[in-house]
């Protein structure tokens, strides 16, 4: 059985636009949370988000290009374009029948639906793009990726809410594992911050309403939480076999060796209370990469800083880890970078390995008064160091998908 190994990362987020950026950011405690601009929220119970600013697609693809995507897409394909030429790749030197690409967007085309939504109201049908489905539609970002790279490998945009970052890299380890690819370039995109989404977040309760303090909106695991931040962004890993990338002398960041899927089978929304179905993601993971509970070093909470959520997640650690619990360090990324949802595992998993390599645990920022029903091994507000082999990553996602990977410092 092949073993899969992390040679390329990329990275669009609202603490920066490439892995250094956002990476030396995190570590550091910041926050990428502000008050929405270019956008009336004078209506809305949240004005609060994490924007990417200053991403200049025109830029990077030209202008003829860049109108032909949305916004998540043009995310996707940055990432992935810094993905693979941080990996070294040459894709002329390359087998492309065995390159997959595995991206996956929660909402999709957002913000293109509600422009033409508005054009075929205000100039009619004749004046709709015709390109607004193939803009829209969620499976884009794999397929602009795959036209970009001449992939003609297995392509798969999964669509599991929140946890699709985690659904696409645990998947695209199976298929490595399997033979059946040399290379998968996988992750997630999102970029759903709308008037829409968070007028249909904020009447559901689910968002923050910390409006005039934003960088301290997102507190995971804090007694005075009230909600999560959106955000928006794309987190592009390269996965590559192992015996691929040593023929070809590959930096290797990392290996992935671990990964786990559930459904909580309990409510379209909210999490199973007592986190059973994460408790069984995370099992499942768990023996996936032969370990035990002991043998973690560190875990990357999904811990969006909603009510429910954190505990239900927290109780779900506790019970498995057991009197393990307390000594493995668990972080909330969630609390500087906000809720990128379907683009959040994959940004996640990118940090998971940069704490690997480093040793370096980022901090829960906000987290001022631990929530006693959900305390763990929390790193609050001052990024910890000390020796990490493997780290677990959590990504859960509405209507109950579950979806946890195990990465580990890569030794020969």
């Amino acid at each position: 059985m092949e073993r899969a190994v992390v040679t390329g990362m990329g990275v669009i987020s609202p603490l920066g636009q490439d892995t250094g950026s956002m990476w030396g950011r995190l570590i550091r405690g910041e926050s990428g949370i502000r008050a929405i601009e270019g956008m009336d929220t004078s209506r809305l119970r949240s004005k609060i988000a994490g924007v990417v600013t200053d991403f200049d697609a025109e830029g990077r693809f030209g202008r003829k290009e860049a109108r032909k995507m949305d916004r998540f897409v043009q995310f996707a394909l940055a990432a992935a374009e810094q993905a693979v030429e941080d990996s070294g790749l040459d894709m002329e030197q390359v087998d492309r029948e065995r390159v997959g690409v595995y991206v996956g967007s929660g909402i999709g085309g957002l913000q293109t639906l509600l422009e033409q939504d508005g054009t075929l109201r205000d100039r009619g049908p004749e004046r709709v793009s015709p390109l607004l489905v193939p803009m829209m539609i969620s499976n884009m970002a794999a397929a602009t990726i795959s036209i970009r790279y001449g992939a003609h490998g297995p392509t798969l945009s999964p669509v599991t809410a929140c946890s699709i970052g985690n659904t696409a890299i645990g998947e695209a380890l199976r298929l490595i594992r399997l033979g059946l690819a040399d290379i998968v370039i996988a992750g997630g995109s999102e970029a759903a911050i709308t008037e829409l989404s968070l007028a249909s977040f904020g009447n559901a309760t689910a968002m923050s309403t910390r409006n005039e303090e934003p960088m301290r909106a997102s507190r995971p695991f804090d007694e005075q939480r009230d909600g999560f931040v959106m955000s928006e962004g794309a987190g592009i890993i390269v996965l590559e076999s192992l015996s691929h990338a040593k023929r070809r002398e590959a930096r290797i960041y990392g290996e992935m060796i671990g990964y786990g899927a559930s459904s909580d089978a309990y409510h379209i929304v909210a999490t199973h209370p007592e986190g059973a179905g994460a408790q069984l993601a995370m099992r499942h993971a768990l023996a996936d990469a032969a370990i035990a509970p002991e043998d973690v070093d560190i875990i990357s909470a999904h811990a969006t800083s909603t009510g429910v959520g954190d505990r239900s997640e927290g109780q779900a650690i506790r019970r498995l880890f057991s009197e393990h619990t307390d000594r493995v360090p668990v972080t909330a990324n969630k609390s500087m970078l906000g809720h990128m949802l379907g683009a959040a595992g994959g940004v996640e998993a990118i940090a998971l390995i940069q704490s690997l390599r480093e040793g370096i645990v980022p901090p829960t920022i906000n987290l001022e008064q631990l929530d006693a029903s959900c305390g763990l091994a929390n790193v609050p507000n001052q990024a910890m160091k000390r020796p990490l082999t493997i780290g677990l990553s959590n990504s859960f996602g509405f209507g109950g998908h579950n979806a946890v990977i195990v990465a580990k410092r890569f030794e020969e």
